[in-house]
């Protein structure tokens, strides 16, 4: 049995939203893996007297389609289980015809498509960054009979990732090229399709009390509490919901045991969209300047004018800076172990950076890889000593401290890195199928340097309202000289910035 009773007590609830039959159209042999999806879907179809299945011919197999009348070219190949039961869910209601929770504009963006598309997209079941990837390629799918997607389980074929050179998930293909590597929001994959947003939709927009620059925790937060004094509120974001959306679990934030990285960054969204915040995804901002107002320019050529800005632009994966890093991003060079992870089962790999982050890596990959090397550059590790406990309890796991790396080997994907111990100048070398990078963070303020005062880390100096040494301007966040960079340290200096630009402007 597939679906075990605890699955089966998740999917019943669901099965109450189903509005029109669907039918599961298989297509598996008598292999171990046609088997299991013959079991699957002969398990999900016995939740519904809706749901109905019969055999198939699919363009990638094992797999299943799930379709109705009008609705077709949604497939899965392989079982959507773990992070992607949510995925499964999704397809299941709104296939039925319950429409997809997405902004009006978003629906007429996609159904304007006149293209025909057809979408790969290679998952990992343990990779939180994945379903939103899927969900987003189903939904245009779903809404466009032009799209057609299929989900493949990476697990199941193996074979085929290693063909493809694959080393990084979510992996989507395009009409069988290579079209997007990692996560993205349905808007992100809809503006690659369809090209981005003119800066003519920007030209008549009035000028706002308050603007927020990024839209972490921070930027969440600062919205919110601006747009609670009735004042006119602008959120310009790269990506809403920042740093957490790269984070599997969070259990330090006080009042929520447990939530997903990505759970909470849908949440900030929906909060700050309970307010009439004007929120601008997906645009860049690359300069500031003071002038009667305070001007942002953005990266697609527009203006934005406001009385008072916050800066909560966050931080990013810091990069080692050697040769071999950049050119093998998604080729070995990995962030995020849960994700890229089980894409190197049985294989030796690197963990570079001994904190917190390093260690917890190295743990979660020991239980899927052959063998990880930890690298660090000082003496000793930095992580909390429970974790440098368990690290040394694992067999397959060898630390290596007081080493510097030096260089990323390869030919089409890693094949090992070069390291030498600090004050000597032999070179060593590791055989390696991936490098796993995790050494802290930078703030995301290289587009305001030789504007506002930065320390030398780069960080923006704020007093205790946040304000900076700009008149009007304000920062919150990890993007600042705050010595703790958490969610709720992010978050609590958020409405403090928010509460300083208020002041500010009621003295102004």
């Amino acid at each position: 049995m597939i679906l075990d009773e605890n699955l089966r007590s998740q999917l019943l609830p669901y099965m109450d939203l189903l509005e029109n039959p669907i039918i599961l159209k298989v297509d598996a042999d008598d292999s171990e893996n046609g088997q299991k999806i013959n079991e699957f879907t002969d398990e999900l179809a016995s939740l519904s007297d809706l749901i109905s299945k019969e055999k198939t011919n699919l363009n990638h197999k094992p797999a299943f389609s799930i379709e109705r009348e009008g609705v077709s070219g949604l497939v899965f190949s392989g079982l959507p289980l773990g992070h992607e039961l949510n995925s499964l869910v999704l397809a299941l209601v709104q296939v039925s015809g319950r429409p997809p929770r997405i902004e009006q504009e978003l629906i007429e963006q996609i159904k304007a498509i006149k293209t025909s598309l057809h979408f790969d997209t290679y998952v990992s079941l343990t990779c939180h960054n994945c379903p939103d990837v899927v969900q987003a390629l189903n939904t245009m799918t779903i809404l466009n009979p032009n799209i057609s997607h299929t989900m493949i389980e990476g697990g199941m074929f193996q074979a085929e990732v290693e063909a493809k050179g694959i080393m990084a998930v979510p992996a989507v293909f395009k009409n069988g090229e290579e079209f997007h590597s990692g996560r993205a929001s349905l808007e992100e994959l809809l503006e690659k399709i369809t090209g981005p947003e003119s800066s003519d939709s920007f030209a008549e927009k009035e000028p706002y009390d308050v603007l927020v620059v990024g839209g972490g925790p921070a930027g969440a937060s600062a919205a919110i509490y601006a747009a609670r004094k009735g004042i006119r509120t602008g959120l310009i974001a790269e990506r809403f919901g920042g740093q957490p959306l790269e984070t599997l679990g969070i259990e330090n934030l006080i009042g929520t045991p447990y939530i997903e990285g990505v759970q909470l960054g849908r949440q900030l969204e929906e909060h700050v969209k309970k307010y009439p915040v004007d929120l601008m995804n997906l645009q860049k901002a690359v300069k500031l300047e003071k002038k009667d107002l305070i001007e942002v320019s953005l990266a697609n050529g527009a203006t934005l004018k406001s009385k008072a800005v916050i800066l909560s632009t966050g931080a990013r994966w810091r990069d080692l800076g050697i040769p071999g890093e950049q050119r093998f991003k998604n080729k070995g060079v990995a962030y995020c172990p849960h994700c890229d992870g089980p894409l190197f089962s049985g294989k030796d790999v690197a963990v570079i950076g001994g904190g917190n982050s390093g260690i917890e890596a190295a743990i979660d990959l020991a239980g899927l890889v052959n063998h990880v090397t930890v690298l660090e550059f000082l003496p000793e590790l930095k992580a909390d000593k429970i974790l440098q406990k368990k690290l040394a309890s694992l067999t397959n796991v060898t630390v290596l401290t007081n080493v510097e790396t030096k260089e990323i080997l390869g030919d089409e994907q890693v094949t090992g890195l070069n390291y030498q111990v600090r004050g000597s100048k032999e070179t060593i070398h590791l055989e390696l199928a991936g490098v796993f990078v995790l050494i802290g963070l930078v703030p995301n303020t290289q587009w305001l340097e030789g504007t506002i005062d930065l320390t030398d880390r780069h960080e923006i100096v704020t007093d205790k309202v946040g304000a900076t040494n700009i008149p009007g301007v304000f920062a919150a966040g990890d993007c600042t000289d705050t010595v703790y960079k958490q969610i709720i340290v992010s978050m609590g200096s958020g409405a403090t910035a928010s509460l300083g630009a208020f002041d500010y402007l009621i003295r102004n």
